[in-house]
């Protein structure tokens, strides 16, 4: 009976157990042969893939590199160490709820959504599993990236300029305050030289308002040599060009009038929109804060790939 029992034991095939590939560590996470291949399923699939994490890249480069499959996954493994270490994650609940939106935003319902992602060969429970990290994803580029991003009028106006150097606005107000050297006091050379004197202050970083008590020779100076506000076209033509192209703040170079040398700042300006870029300008206002949103991501990734422990196995 004992040998009987030992020849079965013995003619059990004994199951062998399949360990699988391992292609990287990244911190406390792996990336398995089968994530790859998930990846690579999940490519060919609309929407399945995040644009944040593909460096520029198309789908089908993505398809076909297998390095960027690989840095895709690795980012995407930094990704998820940050929301868990922030506390970022959401609840089921949370995607059923952005489920059900996104059937809102396509005017469709929730089982007509679900035909239409299955029809593109999308496993439902897969698709809610990316979504919810799809969410955790933007909370997570909510709190590091898109919150300290700052796009003014004025840089959407620059832009603009770039394309259209014509149609530059006109300053309608403007308020100035000038350093002012006098021809009188020694000639225009002697004038000119101390305001080189001061330029050079300036620009080494000294307070233009301080500059102006120590060196301007106006004969009405007031504090900080604040000439007041003027409409355009009411002061110095040679002042007015030079103040231009300046920012709020700047500061000129030496300005010759026919009264002497002047080194001004731009205090305010009111300027007349542009019809045409008034009409463009949240058009461009989004495009800069998409680029800067792609090259702020890419130096945050960059930095964080720095500071993890990546071992890649291939």
């Amino acid at each position: 009976m004992i040998s009987l029992l030992v020849s079965l034991f013995l003619a059990v095939p004994v199951k062998a157990e399949i360990v699988e590939k391992t292609l990287a560590v990244v911190n406390n996470e792996i990336i398995l042969e089968s994530d790859l291949k998930e990846l690579q399923s999940r490519i060919a699939k609309p929407g399945m893939v995040d644009d944040a994490l593909m460096d520029g890249k198309s789908a089908d480069t993505l398809k076909k590199d297998r390095k960027a499959q690989m840095d895709y996954l690795i980012n995407e493994k930094i990704l998820s160490s940050e929301i868990k270490r922030l506390n970022l994650s959401v609840t089921n609940d949370r995607v059923e709820q952005e489920f059900k939106d996104m059937a809102k935003r396509n005017n469709v319902g929730e089982a007509e959504l679900i035909s239409i992602l299955k029809g593109q060969g999308i496993n439902i429970a897969e698709y809610k599993i990316f979504l919810k990290e799809k969410i955790e994803k933007q909370n997570l580029m909510d709190t590091e990236i898109i919150s300290k991003l700052r796009i003014s009028d004025e840089d959407a106006l620059n832009e603009y300029l770039k394309s259209n150097p014509n149609n530059k606005p006109a300053i309608d107000e403007f308020s100035v305050s000038h350093i002012f050297f006098s021809p009188k006091k020694g000639g225009p050379e002697a004038a000119y030289k101390r305001a080189e004197t001061a330029l050079s202050k300036l620009r080494s970083g000294e307070n233009f308002e301080t500059l102006a008590q120590q060196f301007s020779e106006d004969p009405n100076f007031s504090a900080g040599g604040a000439l007041g506000t003027f409409k355009s076209g009411e002061f110095i033509p040679e002042i007015e060009e030079a103040i231009s192209t300046l920012k709020v703040g700047e500061t000129t170079g030496i300005v010759k009038s026919r009264l002497g040398y002047h080194i001004v700042k731009l205090t305010t300006k009111k300027l007349t929109p542009d019809p045409k870029f008034e009409k463009q300008k949240d058009r461009i206002k989004a495009q800069l804060l998409e680029a800067s949103f792609k090259r702020q991501l890419r130096l945050w990734l960059q930095n964080k790939r720095d500071d993890s422990f990546i071992r890649i196995n291939e």
